[in-house]
């Protein structure tokens, strides 16, 4: 089966917004064991849609269509489809029913720009959207199904994993026996982890994928039938072994996934004391229901003043060794522990850029260091020639593995290939 996704809106086209549903349902498909061949994006121009719509019809089996479904006149994928197919808009009864009872139960008088979301083309299969106003639909056209989704992403999500993951499994027969394997890593760029990968001889149905994000770069095994499926785990164990200490969790999108369920039943508390992170390590964290179970406070001590008189650092210390310094950093977590008697505690300070660095402190230089009740572990990294969001994304993952590592009663301080250290 041959899987195509086009993308419609100026929005997109234009760099205006990120379109993470195409990311997203390339991650998902790949989870199901089929792979996106091409992606195409596309203007809100009917003669375009029209046309594109023609010719990746002539190619690929099925075609997911994301976006162009709402009430307003840059709204054009159900006219467009209409068109290529030369066959007129025809109301859906159904729908139009379906819109007017959204509206009433919303006590709210239904625009009568929206009826334009209950026209379809004459050939069209009604697609459900369970929880918008925009009507989803599936067209066959020379050989492709086309199947044409609203651009909300909570509307595209149910639909694709209500609707049309089912549709191509029962259209084309697909094999439902596929297991996949995550290893979430970081601090080795993707080639450096294929050169270690690529030389291994893998059991037939097994394959390897990277999906970088960074600082994250995700290592996905793939098993397809049941003997690939039944040799999975020691497959992935092996891959890891390879890769030591670059593997930070397994099944999870984060470090801060990872170390969110490794806190949230297990009794113990953290504190957070940021500086050049500013508050991201305690963010990602609270993107996460329950983490209120663990954390404590997140504080974001960014002048010297407040270091000092929030968290207790020694003013002899930052005159001494400066802000970012391993004195500084371990007086940072010390003093945000002790605050509520945490558990543990992590700090980081450091040179985000992109001004800020001297000879003896350039731009990349972080501190970082972990209290707990039995000691403190800190080290200084360097990442040169990194961006600002950069330093801090991956200042942040590596505080989270030192806080991982003690979890798990293993070395706290690891080398990284692709991150220096100081030497203290």
């Amino acid at each position: 089966m041959k899987l195509e996704m086009i993308c419609t809106g100026e929005e997109v086209l234009a760099g205006q917004i990120v379109d993470t549903n195409a990311a997203w349902f390339a991650s998902t498909m790949m989870e199901h064991g089929v792979e996106i061949q091409r992606r195409v994006t596309v203007g809100d121009r009917l003669e375009d849609l029209i046309a594109v719509f023609q010719e990746r019809s002539l190619h690929a089996d099925v075609i997911l269509v994301n976006g162009g479904l709402g009430p307003t006149s840059d709204d054009m994928s159900a006219l467009a489809m209409a068109k290529a197919k030369g066959e007129p808009l025809v109301e859906n009864a159904e729908w139009r029913e379906r819109l007017e009872d959204w509206f009433t139960r919303n006590n709210r008088e239904m625009p009568l720009s929206n009826l334009k979301q209950a026209m379809l083309p004459a050939s069209a299969v009604m697609v459900d959207n369970p929880v918008g106003t925009a009507c989803g639909f599936r067209v066959k056209l020379n050989r492709a199904w086309l199947f044409f989704t609203p651009g909300v992403p909570f509307e595209l999500k149910h639909m694709v994993t209500e609707q049309f993951v089912p549709f191509i499994r029962d259209e084309f027969n697909l094999d439902s026996k596929v297991a996949l394997k995550k290893l979430l890593t970081i601090g080795q760029g993707e080639s450096a982890l294929a050169d270690k990968l690529e030389p291994l001889e893998l059991p037939e149905g097994i394959t390897i994928g990277y999906r970088s994000s960074m600082p994250h770069i995700e290592i996905k095994i793939f098993a397809r039938g049941e003997k690939a499926i039944a040799v999975l785990p020691r497959v992935a164990g092996h891959i890891k072994m390879v890769l030591g200490t670059a593997v930070v969790a397994e099944d999870k999108a984060t470090l801060a996934e990872e170390i969110h369920y490794k806190l949230i039943n297990s009794g113990l508390t953290l504190s957070i004391a940021e500086s050049c992170t500013g508050g991201m390590i305690t963010s990602q964290l609270v993107d996460f229901p329950g983490s209120s179970s663990y954390l404590q406070h997140g504080l974001v001590t960014y002048s010297n003043e407040s270091k000092v008189r929030v968290l207790g650092v020694n003013p002899s210390t930052l005159d001494d060794h400066g802000a970012v310094s391993i004195a500084t950093v371990e007086e940072m977590a010390k003093g945000a522990r002790q605050i509520l008697d945490s558990d543990y505690a992590l700090a980081t300070s450091g040179i985000a850029g992109p001004d800020g660095g001297t000879d003896e402190k350039p731009v990349g230089t972080v501190a970082i260091a972990l209290a707990t009740r039995g000691g403190v572990y800190s080290q200084m990294i360097k990442l040169p020639r990194r961006s600002r969001d950069l330093v801090r994304s991956l200042s942040a993952a590596v505080a989270y593995d030192m806080l991982r590592r003690e979890l798990l009663a293993e070395a706290v301080i690891v080398d990284y290939q692709s991150i220096g250290r100081f030497s203290k």
